[in-house]
């Protein structure tokens, strides 16, 4: 069963996300982590917590074995513009459009090996 945890409007560019989105797909929640704990990257952060998430709905919702949760899905789509303003010469006015993610995790439970 997979269990889904969401982190919208991420003021992160999709692009960005991605890549290190990649470097944890189907990896083990706790390998992941302590992966993405020492990626230099202010993306990071955010995809952590969002594992974090997923594993807490795993284990409190569904009473899931923690230490066997895998990522089996992880996706970074893209948001809204968030528009702001920068004034210029002669009174006019550009906008500014910053991107936004959306981070989507599911989760799994592997099958123990007798």
């Amino acid at each position: 069963m997979e269990v889904r945890a969401v982190s919208r409007f991420v003021r992160i560019s999709p692009k960005k996300a991605r890549r290190i989105a990649n470097l944890v797909r189907g990896k083990d929640v706790k390998i992941a982590l302590s992966m993405l704990k020492f990626i230099p990257s202010k993306t990071a952060v955010p995809i952590a917590k969002t594992i974090k998430s997923a594993a807490a709905n795993a284990k409190n919702n569904y009473h899931m074995n923690e230490n066997l949760l895998y990522i089996s899905k992880i996706m970074v789509d893209q948001g809204p513009p968030m528009k702001r303003v920068k004034p210029r010469g002669m009174g006019r006015a550009d906008v500014i459009r910053r991107p936004l993610s959306h981070i989507t995790v599911y989760v799994e439970e592997r099958k123990e090996e007798e």
